[in-house]
């Protein structure tokens, strides 16, 4: 069963557009679903700077 999904706005610029629909034309996947993967792949970029990630370059006890 396919998750829920949210709705929100993001704004992009006209060749952003252009091109996600031109994309969109040629493989039939939904603009939406390249939005939801851009987003997974910036997420795995910062991934160390979300809550919860461990810097091993810092300890606090250390001293």
């Amino acid at each position: 069963m396919p998750r829920k999904k949210l709705s929100t706005t993001v704004y992009i610029t006209p060749e952003q557009d252009a091109m996600l629909k031109l994309l969109h034309g040629r493989t039939k996947v939904p603009v939406a679903e390249y939005i939801r993967q851009g987003i997974d792949l910036v997420l795995e970029k910062y991934r160390a700077a979300l809550p919860g990630q461990v810097d091993l370059a810092f300890r606090g006890d250390a001293e």
